[in-house]
């Protein structure tokens, strides 16, 4: 009898456990619901007004005052926005460029706050329609955000997740002017962001220890540095990591199940900068490739390999040197045969596989598919999978440690298991151990003075930080690394020459206009040791890239290059701030 009172003691404990748990959830899901539909409405509302206002032409300055509270009330929409209707958010706040879709080989207009923006500053009235056009799509594209409220089911882990992800977003965009370059509201509406960020907390049972952080971080945001500008590396290293890292403990001390599906970052990464914060299968796409000790051993044998080229006297390395964080010194490398060069300059293979293209025109969507292209060309390896997985397969001890890398393996070592094994070892080349990584440990003497100085010049007035994304400096931006950006610079046939280099980019693979002399934006990371500079290796020094950066690409040198992604205005700074800014970039190199 008392076995019988325990058991369902037991079970009426489980099943209230159950009830409370469910009924935790509902109460958020509908809390959450509840939130979102009144900041949609108001945002809804003021979108409408703005509609109104360029309906009757109103003056500038309206105009303007409706457009900045509609920015700012979709910043208190965008954690959800961002993170749960991606497609939809780049209709409301995407780059003002063509979104080009390779595969169907078209480009779709772009649309939404930052074309707003464009048409806005300055106001050209001989624009009216165009921004007609953009004030009535704006509201359209309010439809199917709410329509995401609506059939969203919430729960604390989505959520939570959701925020962080927005405290990232605003560590690495936000506080750039990403979205903002021409209002240069991107500091204010940091705070925005971050305070809807810390009302949703609150309403998910943060501890007033944590709430109390954000407040510190967004009042943080406000701050005018002595000098008159802005410190940004101290709101990253004092307010921004802190926060996410605090934001993390928190989560899981409270015993709450991270989401189950992988991303890019790693659920317990406190911060991007992180030494393990990326979680390198997500940039796999086929789970055989995903890198092992095993397969890294093995790529990295092959990677030295002279047996790897057609005539047997070049291997990886013959271009991508370690010494020289993998690339080569040189403009262009020679080719296989010694009597021309490669097409383009060696990159690093450095964090090549926290991206999501290869190649400086994007060609290749994985790195086995760049190890194929690299052992197909004619100029580099003259060779193939094919023939390299023939002589593996004459070696016996190879061959065994291939069937424990590869448990798939059946007899032989097959084209497959070679790109994969060498992509296993490249998809290991992310050391982060620089200095700036340091400092953004938390180590305030890994960087000088003179190098703080350059890092607020490359996340502000030099507006690096803008194409380079924290905290890989390439196109890959967090906190999502989807997709990997490219850029239309107009660069030029040697420094100062007012010649654009023929060199026509992406376009020659994907013949759409856009794509004309557009390049994939490459790391910073080690840039001091992989000189001479761009696809054509023609800039010898960063003072040289620097300054063509400076004058405001090819526009600056009076050359019209269509659809340059580069500002053409000058960024007007001086041989002091250049100096800074390159000091900076040496604290890029890993140790």
């Amino acid at each position: 009898m008392r076995k019988f009172v325990f058991l369902a003691a037991a079970s009426i404990f489980t099943w209230l456990a159950c009830t409370n748990r469910q009924s935790s959830i509902a109460t958020l899901d509908n809390t959450i619901h509840n939130w979102l539909t009144l900041h949609l409405d108001s945002l809804e509302a003021e979108a409408e007004h703005l509609q109104a206002l360029v309906a009757a032409r109103a003056p500038e300055p309206e105009l303007k005052t409706v457009f900045r509270d509609c920015r700012r009330l979709y910043k208190q929409l965008e954690w959800f926005s961002a993170y749960y209707a991606p497609a939809t958010s780049r209709q409301l706040n995407g780059p003002p460029l063509p979104e080009i879709e390779v595969e169907e080989n078209k480009a779709s207009d772009p649309a939404g706050l930052q074309v707003i923006e464009e048409l806005l500053f300055p106001y050209d009235t001989s624009l009216h329609k165009a921004l007609q056009k953009e004030a009535k799509g704006l509201v359209s594209s309010l439809i199917p955000l709410r329509h995401t409220v609506e059939n969203t089911r919430f729960d604390t882990a989505h959520v939570f997740d959701a925020c962080k992800m927005e405290v990232f977003r605003t560590a690495t965009q936000g506080i750039t002017g990403f979205d903002t370059p021409l209002s240069g509201w991107g500091l204010t509406e940091t705070g925005v962001a971050l305070q809807a960020v810390r009302d949703v907390m609150q309403l998910t049972g943060a501890p007033d220890s944590l709430l109390l952080r954000f407040d510190s971080t967004i009042a943080a945001t406000g701050k005018v540095a002595p000098d008159g500008g802005f410190d940004y590396a101290q709101l990253l290293v004092s307010h921004l990591n802190p926060l996410s890292a605090a934001m993390t403990d928190w989560f899981y001390a409270e015993g709450l199940q991270p989401i189950k599906y992988p991303q890019a970052l790693k659920n317990t990464a406190r911060t991007l900068f992180d030494s393990g914060a990326f979680n390198t299968a997500y940039f796999v796409h086929n789970a055989d490739a995903a890198p092992t000790p095993d397969k890294v051993a093995l790529g990295e044998m092959l990677f030295y390999d002279n047996r790897l080229a057609g005539n047997g006297r070049r291997n990886c390395s013959s271009c991508h040197v370690p010494e020289k964080a993998f690339t080569d010194g040189l403009p262009k490398n020679v080719s296989l045969d010694g009597g021309a060069t490669v097409l383009r300059n060696t990159p690093t293979l450095l964090y090549a596989g926290l991206q999501q293209a290869q190649f400086y025109d994007m060609r290749s969507p994985t790195l086995e598919n760049q190890v194929l292209d690299v052992l197909h060309n004619e100029a580099e390896m003259h060779s193939s999978p094919e023939r390299v997985s023939a002589w593996l397969n004459q070696d016996t001890a190879l061959k065994s440690r291939f069937k424990g890398a590869f448990p798939d393996m059946q007899d032989s070592i097959l084209p497959r298991h070679v790109m994969r094994a060498i992509a296993a070892y490249i998809r290991e080349l992310h050391p982060f151990r620089s200095d700036f990584d340091r400092y953004m440990r938390g180590e305030q003497t890994a960087l000088t003075a003179q190098q703080k100085k350059g890092l607020n010049l490359f996340i502000g007035k030099a507006r690096c930080a803008t194409c380079h994304f924290m905290p890989l400096f390439n196109g890959t931006a967090a906190p999502s690394f989807a997709t990997t950006e490219s850029e239309v610079l107009g660069v030029l046939k040697a420094p100062g020459a007012k010649e654009l280099d023929p060199d026509m980019g992406r376009y020659i693979h994907t013949k759409l206009d856009e794509l004309k002399y557009a390049f994939k934006t490459p790391t910073l990371r080690n840039i001091s040791l992989t000189a001479p500079y761009m696809h054509n290796g023609a800039y010898r020094t960063l003072e040289e890239v620097m300054e063509f950066y400076n004058k405001g690409g090819a526009a600056g040198y009076g050359i019209v290059v269509p659809g340059q992604t580069l500002s053409a205005d000058s960024l007007q700074l001086s041989s002091a701030e250049i100096a800074a800014v390159i000091d900076f970039m040496g604290a890029l190199t890993d140790r």
